[in-house]
Formats: C-alpha cells, sequence, structure tokens
C-alpha cells in the first residue's frame, strides 16, 4: 500500500487522541513564562499589546507612544485577552503563540491520519513540536506562530479541496475554509497569507495537470464568491479602520516599508546570501534534520504522488520565494515547514539503524548547543566574544551547577533511548520521540531560562527599580522595549531631560555624556546595563542608591 493513499487502521482512538493533544500542549506550556522577554521582538509587540489595553484603542498599535505599523491587529489582539486575564506576565503575552504551536501540531496529525496513517501522523505531530524553530517561535511573543498555523490550515484545507475535485465532488467547505484562514492571516501578517498558500496551489495546478483543466480549477478556487466574502468580511474592516484614520502614513509604514521595502531591499541590517535559507533550515529542524536528508534523497518517489508533489512545492516554493528577498530572518522558511515535516515523518517511521545513529547525534547536537554552550560559557566566550556590552553580559554570570547537571543526565538518557533500550515494539519513533520530549524539556525549562535571564535579566531587573520611581523614564542610545514593558510605563527612545531616568548601556555612556553634557547618578547596574537619574550640569548629582554586580572582562 503506497504512502499518499487512504490506508486502513488510519484512526487514533479517542484516548490516543486525547493522549497525544495533552503531551503536546504540555510541551508547548512547559515553562512558558520562566524566561524574560527577548528584545527587540517579544519586548515590541508585549509593549504595543499593554500600550493598547492602557490607552483602551484595541483597534490600533503604538510603541512607545508613537504608531507601531510593523504587523497588523489579529495577535495583538489575542495577547490582550490573554493579559487581561493573566496580568502583565510573560506567560500571558506568550500564551497565543503557544496554543498557536499547539494547533499546528494537531493540524498535521489530523491531515496525515486519513493519507498517511497513524504511524505517520502522530510522528509529524512530535517532530514539529519538538525542532527547534518551533520551539523557539512557539513560545515568542509574536505574530510568527499564528502565521503559521494559519499557513498551514489554508494549505492543507485547498488540498482537500483539490482531493475533492479529483473525485468529482464540489468540495466548497474546505474551499471555504481556506479562504477565511487567509482572511485572519492577512489580519495577523498581511499579504504573505495569501501568497504562499496561493502560490502552492497555481504551482501544483501547472505541474500536474493540462492547461486547460488547471485553468477551470483555478477559475473555480478564484471564483468562490461566498469564499471572497468570508476572506473580505474578516480583513478589511480593520484594514479600511486604519487607513480611514492613519491614511498614508499606514501605506508609507505597513504596506511600502514593512511589504514591499521589506522584500525588495535588507532592511534593518537583515540581510543574506542567495543560499541563507538552505543552511537555516536544516539547523532549525535540528534534531530531525537527517530526516531532511532522507526527502531530498527521495524526491523523485515524492514527486510522483500527487499530494506529495502538493507538499513539494509548497515548500519549495517558500525557499525559493525567500532567498530572493531582500530581507532575511530564520523565522521566514518556516512558512514551509509543515510540507518538509510531514514528508519527514514518513521517513522517520521507514527508517533504519543508520538513521537512528543520525538521529542520535543530532539530539545530542541539540543538547549542545542549547546546554552545553552554557555550561561550557566561560571556557569560549572570552576568545570569541568581542563587543564590551555582550563581554559583560556574557562573561559575568557562571553557569549554575543545577544546569551542568542536569544537562550531563539529559545525554545519558537520550544516548541510553536510542542505543541501549531493547525491547519488542520500540520502533525508531517511539524512541527518537521520546528523546525530543526529554531534550525539550530540559532545554525549555532549564537552559532558555538561564540564557534569558543571561542576556534580559538586567534590562528586566532595572526596569524593576524604575517602577519604583516617580520620574519618567526614557532609554537612551539603545532599543529594549522590554524595559517599557516590565516598568508597565512607556519609555520612549532620546535623550533624557533633567529629574529623568535614563536607560542605558555603559560602554556608550560616556560618548552619550560627551554629547548632552550633564551629570547623573546611578540607580541601578548590572552587567553592562545601567539605570541612571539624569541632572543637568547646574542641578547636583544624587548617590547611587543600588548597585548589582557589573563583571565586564
Amino acid at each position: 500500500m503506497r504512502l499518499g493513499s487512504p490506508m486502513s487502521g488510519a484512526r487514533l482512538t479517542r484516548l490516543e487522541w486525547l493522549a497525544l493533544a495533552g503531551l503536546l500542549l504540555a510541551l508547548a506550556l512547559w515553562a512558558l513564562g520562566a524566561t524574560p522577554l527577548f528584545d527587540v521582538d517579544e519586548g515590541a509587540f508585549s509593549e504595543a499589546t499593554r500600550e493598547m489595553i492602557v490607552h483602551h484603542d484595541w483597534m490600533h498599535t503604538t510603541l512607545n507612544g508613537e504608531p507601531r505599523f510593523d504587523k497588523p491587529i489579529g495577535v495583538y489582539w489575542l495577547q490582550a485577552i490573554s493579559v487581561s486575564l493573566f496580568g502583565v506576565r510573560e506567560f500571558a503575552f506568550r500564551l497565543p503563540s503557544a496554543l498557536s504551536a499547539w494547533g499546528w501540531s494537531l493540524a498535521l496529525v489530523a491531515f496525515a491520519l486519513p493519507r498517511l496513517g497513524r504511524q505517520v501522523a502522530v510522528a509529524a505531530g512530535v517532530i514539529l513540536a519538538t525542532c527547534l524553530g518551533v520551539l523557539a517561535i512557539g513560545r515568542a511573543a509574536t505574530a510568527d506562530a499564528l502565521l503559521n498555523l494559519l499557513l498551514t490550515l489554508t494549505a492543507l484545507d485547498a488540498w482537500r479541496w483539490l482531493e475533492a475535485q479529483n473525485r468529482g465532488e464540489a468540495g466548497r467547505a474546505p474551499l471555504r475554509r481556506a479562504y477565511a484562514w487567509m482572511g485572519m492571516g492577512l489580519l495577523v501578517k498581511g499579504p504573505v497569507a495569501v501568497v504562499v498558500p496561493g502560490a502552492a496551489l497555481v504551482l501544483w495546478l501547472a505541474l500536474s495537470l493540462p492547461w486547460r483543466e488547471a485553468l477551470r480549477r483555478l477559475g473555480r478556487a478564484a471564483g468562490d464568491g461566498w469564499g471572497w466574502a468570508l476572506l473580505l468580511g474578516i480583513a478589511v474592516p480593520w484594514y479600511a479602520y486604519e487607513l480611514h484614520r492613519d491614511g498614508q502614513a499606514f501605506i508609507d509604514g505597513f504596506l511600502i516599508r514593512h511589504n514591499l521595502a521589506r522584500y525588495s531591499s535588507p532592511l534593518e541590517k537583515h540581510g543574506g546570501s542567495i543560499g541563507y535559507y538552505f543552511v537555516v533550515l536544516p539547523l532549525l529542524l535540528l534534531p530531525w534534520t537527517p530526516l531532511l536528508a532522507s526527502v531530498v534523497v527521495g524526491v523523485r518517489r515524492h514527486w510522483a504522488d500527487p499530494m506529495q508533489r502538493f507538499l513539494l512545492v509548497w515548500g519549495g516554493f517558500v525557499l525559493v520565494f525567500f532567498s530572493l528577498s531582500g530581507t532575511k530572518l530564520p523565522h521566514y522558511v518556516l512558512y514551509g515547514a509543515s510540507p518538509f515535516v510531514l514528508l519527514m515523518a514518513m521517513a522517520l517511521v521507514q527508517a533504519g539503524t543508520a538513521m537512528r545513529a543520525a538521529l542520535t547525534v543530532c539530539l545530542l547536537l541539540l543538547l549542545a548547543l542549547l546546554c552545553g554552550s552554557a555550561a561550557t560559557l566561560h571556557l569560549w566566550a572570552p576568545g570569541v566574544v568581542k563587543p564590551p556590552l555582550y563581554r559583560a553580559l556574557l562573561l559575568g554570570q557562571q553557569a549554575s551547577p543545577w544546569l551542568v547537571w542536569v544537562s550531563g543526565m539529559a545525554a545519558l538518557a537520550v544516548l541510553f533511548l536510542m542505543t541501549q533500550l531493547s525491547r519488542p515494539g520500540l520502533t525508531l519513533l517511539w524512541r527518537s520521540g521520546s528523546a525530543a520530549v526529554l531534550l525539550s524539556l530540559v532545554s525549555l525549562g532549564v537552559a532558555l531560562p538561564w540564557w534569558g535571564d543571561l542576556l534580559q535579566g538586567p534590562i528586566k531587573r532595572a526596569a524593576e527599580v524604575a517602577r519604583q520611581r516617580p520620574e519618567p523614564a526614557v532609554q537612551w542610545g539603545l532599543h529594549q522595549p522590554s524595559f517599557a514593558v516590565y516598568r508597565e510605563e512607556e519609555a520612549p527612545r532620546r535623550a533624557p531631560r533633567d529629574g529623568e531616568l535614563a536607560l542605558v548601556r555603559l560602554d556608550q555612556l560616556p560618548a552619550l555624556m560627551a554629547q548632552v553634557g550633564g551629570r547623573y547618578s546611578t540607580l541601578y547596574a548590572e552587567r553592562g546595563y545601567a539605570l541612571i537619574l539624569w541632572r543637568a550640569s547646574s542641578a547636583p548629582a544624587e548617590p547611587s542608591v543600588a548597585q548589582a554586580p557589573m563583571t565586564a572582562p
């Protein structure tokens, strides 16, 4: 029986479904609030959400009081609902992303079950939930996990519609669902929500059918009036509101700068070569990267099956399209992760001993990247890290014995699961899936909180000190929007005025002082950052009132 066709025994029992969904949900929520918000993206999204709640304006976003046109409104609504329920906490800002990543995994399981069988379906859900890229965006307070969920739902429903067409059925329900998902995607990210699934559908039709039949089906898909009504009814009201409110500023900020200019040129110095994503994708799919190599080797076999060809076209389009983009960020390539994960799940179910060895190596490699690098930071960082700020951050804090001990035990457990445990029925899926879940729990619960405190802890603690003070606060010479989140008050990016607090980088402070003159008192300082109280030249300085360790070799 070939993969890609309906298979007998493809169903999961209700208990099995609940167990799988519960496991993936527990993983998605595990230690979700244990890590400080990372700047710039998490801090900016979270502060914009906080300001939306404070200003009682749920149709418009600002960042430190200035209009923010980076992304549409959708994810801010979900974050605002979460924060309204749970308070201004990391957990609340990240909850929509965690639930989106969870739903993303379940969407793959539900799609694969009737087409590829229960083993492939379970494998797809576990691979997606435990690969590095999804672990990252699934706990980031940004729009990316939600967008990926909507892109996946759209493309999978597009294939369901194509299946119905092949059977001679109308198949209107999946097509109209796809339109609705695209409308939601337009509210979350913008045109990419239509471009990716739309291109996958058009390319598959062009490559799989005679041109007359391809045009006929494309006309049916594009001419569904109820579908367009759903898409436009969902997306247009907010866009119309923003155009009415901000006019050309919205067009310039959102459409031109953050869509057209982002594709045509490197925005904010996020550039890369044409081969950038061919390197990044294998890294984001760790520890499952060897399965991607297996997919590449078997590409001709996959192409022969219509559904698998659709998956290849979808993933291949994302790779090529974003490789041609001027702005390159790692998570863009995850828009094509779902089709690759489904093909990789098929490879896992069919894999043998050589694949087990390769996966064991990659599991340990990922553990080394996340945990081992932290445990050995004092050994490698002095000779590698040169910028003063990052030397102060990275070399001013030692790895805890707990991190070293847990990462070592995790490595032994992975080796045991993958090489030593021998019982009938312990398939490679069971072994590698269990090892990947264990590794994810350790990385998310131990390593990531340590890295988060290392890089963002000083900002959070400086904000907590500032929150106890009545003076206004600014960010001087830097962009750390999480500072405003933790202070729960706007913190504009500008030079301070007399009597204002300022978050500064210690390595830049002498140059900043030379530009404006004046004097300051240090209220808090830690590993490269300081919170100061600024005074004009004629005003007396106050003594320092709080100081934390600032080791800076």
